[in-house]
């Protein structure tokens, strides 16, 4: 496991989700109130990219086939996702990945 920096806090505001690719895989880091989650960035359905598709509160909705997942656990209506350990240093968001 590596720790890369994915961002900067300030450019994610709550509500909001990012793509970010790393260790040749693609992530989403979203920001639920303040509080930062990242998860697999591929939808498990089609491979939609779920940064494309929106974020309610904490369920990000794939924009291909509105398949729905909760950030916070990985875990979906149909299919799970993978979560990733997030932390914060100086401003910058860190995944485990």
């Amino acid at each position: 496991m590596v720790r890369v920096c994915a961002g900067r806090v300030v450019e994610l505001p709550p509500g909001s989700m990012a793509q970010v690719q790393a260790n040749d895989r693609i992530y989403v880091v979203c920001n639920v109130d303040g509080e930062l989650f990242a998860v697999d960035g591929i939808c498990p359905h089609r491979g939609a990219p779920l940064a494309f598709g929106a974020l309610h509160e904490h369920t990000i909705v794939c924009p291909w086939h509105a398949w729905e997942f909760d950030c916070r656990t990985g875990r979906g209506d149909c299919d799970s996702i993978s979560t990733i350990p997030v932390d914060i240093e100086n401003d910058c968001i860190y995944l485990h990945a």
